[in-house]
């Protein structure tokens, strides 16, 4: 993909103060774009807001993105600042934890659902309409291969992220002849601060599951995320793109 890319293109990252969502809105700076982060850590928002201005311009939000008002707003105020927004990835997500189905919390089964599938159709619901009245949009989702295989001991992380699958093929379809393309990702683990919510024991399961034996990195999902999010990308749509390190058996 070429350095200038996303040239003048807006882009909004939910999660973006660290890890995979850190890792594309650095990759999406340098080719070219502006950043709004979307994120629930204010004070890292912040630091990653300064640590990221050198390379371009970089808007920080935070925000509870399963409060559809608050995401409204954050949409209005984007807006606002830049004009348009061009490009959304939905990153934020937590795992909730481990245990097995009948053992977990429902509260933590809503608050993972909540996050991880109810705060992407929030996003997209405020963004999708000035997407059609630009005539442009990508929109990346950051699924998992859970979402396709269904992890032990983690049924509502697998459960949230498998509706986000189903959420891209059924946007993807609503939007193909608009111009504005939907596709999903999913990765295996990559090593980020989400596994200070897993136990060991669930770490070295899905490393094991890994064929190249190894988790993956996340400059390597920022690579992919560009693309998809870039004009390169002009006939995939409700798709999903496997980042599993050769798990993925479909």
């Amino acid at each position: 993909m070429s350095q200038n890319s996303l040239q003048n293109r807006v882009a909004v990252i939910t999660g973006g103060a660290r890890g995979i969502g850190l890792a594309a809105a650095k990759r999406m700076l340098q080719s070219g774009a502006s950043v709004a982060l979307w994120d629930l850590d204010a004070d890292r928002l912040e630091q990653t807001r300064q640590q990221l201005s050198a390379l371009g311009k970089v808007t920080a939000h935070a925000l509870d993105l399963t409060d559809l008002a608050a995401v409204q707003n954050a949409a209005d105020d984007t807006l606002k600042q830049y004009g348009k927004v061009d490009i959304l990835v939905n990153n934020a997500g937590i795992t909730g934890g481990n245990g097995v189905t009948w053992e977990l919390d429902p509260a933590v089964w809503q608050q993972v659902v909540q996050t991880n599938l109810m705060a992407p159709y929030y996003t997209c619901r405020v963004l999708v309409p000035a997407m059609l009245e630009n005539g442009y949009g990508r929109i990346v989702n950051i699924a998992s291969i859970a979402g396709k295989e269904g992890n032990p001991n983690a049924s509502h992380y697998s459960a949230s992220k498998a509706g986000l699958i189903g959420l891209t093929k059924s946007l993807g379809k609503e939007l193909a002849e608009r111009n504005i393309l939907v596709n999903a990702i999913t990765p295996a683990a990559a090593k980020t601060e989400i596994f200070d919510s897993m136990s060991q024991e669930h770490i070295d399961y899905m490393l094991s599951r890994i064929p190249m034996k190894r988790f993956l990195a996340v400059d390597e999902a920022a690579s992919m995320i560009c693309w998809l999010a870039s004009e390169e990308c002009a006939f995939s749509t409700g798709a999903v793109f496997d980042l599993s390190g050769g798990r993925a058996t479909y």
